[in-house]
């Protein structure tokens, strides 16, 4: 897997304390930049996070680009719907010789693994035949969620702290945890404020959602998060 952060909205944390002050102040639009020191940038960020007064932090946005991934994953990452979503597509890309996915649990066991790998195979050479039948858009409905895809996604720094709430918990299936852990590593070093409560439930709301299936590894993952 790899996650690159193509672009962001240049000094993210001075915007969204510029959109706070303009809540909470009777200057004028010309003079909210003004004086807006990383001290003042900071406190505002804070006191928006105490107060949960949080759609100014809808004001910036990060773009990532994504590849070494499975269509499974992909599957799952447009359900986030406040997001853009750009993916290679199968239509017009030839998948003759498609890379593919393969989770921890099958290439640790080597029968599985065998299993799994041998299928591809197949797969492979299904589509490969099915394409000189048929339409490359109907010869892609033989392939597999394992399927190796790229894409490219652009959120707003809220919904990134929703991403963040799910798909970093222990219990977020595994690809689509790797990858929100990836790119919340990348949103900190860019806005470490912002992001500063971000991480799943356990760390950004204190509490574990889960019930009866929590990972019962709350403490184990604030310490994580703390370090990260």
């Amino acid at each position: 897997m790899k996650v690159t952060l193509l672009a962001h909205t240049p000094e993210p944390e001075k915007i969204v304390a510029a959109a706070a002050r303009l809540c909470y102040s009777p200057d004028g639009v010309d003079t909210l930049l003004e004086n807006l020191t990383e001290e003042k940038t900071v406190s505002f960020l804070d006191k928006l996070v105490e107060m949960g007064h949080l759609s100014p932090i809808e004001h910036v946005t990060f773009t990532f680009a994504v590849e070494g991934v499975s269509r499974a994953l992909s599957h799952q990452m447009v359900r986030h719907r406040i997001g853009s979503y750009s993916q290679k597509s199968q239509r017009y890309v030839s998948e003759d010789a498609f890379e593919y996915i393969i989770p921890p649990s099958i290439a640790e066991n080597k029968e599985a693994r065998e299993i799994f790998t041998e299928q591809m195979e197949k797969i492979r050479v299904a589509y490969q035949n099915l394409r000189q039948i048929v339409h490359q858009e109907d010869a892609r409905y033989v392939l597999p969620n394992a399927c190796e895809t790229k894409f490219v996604f652009t959120m707003n720094a809220r919904s990134l702290h929703n991403f963040f709430k799910l798909r970093c918990c222990n219990r977020a299936q595994w690809e689509i945890r790797a990858l929100a852990e990836a790119v919340y590593k990348e949103v900190k070093k860019v806005a470490p404020t912002l992001f500063a409560s971000a991480g799943p439930a356990c760390v950004s709301e204190g509490s574990c959602p889960e019930g009866k299936m929590t990972c019962g590894q709350i403490a184990q993952v604030r310490e994580k998060y703390r370090q990260l």
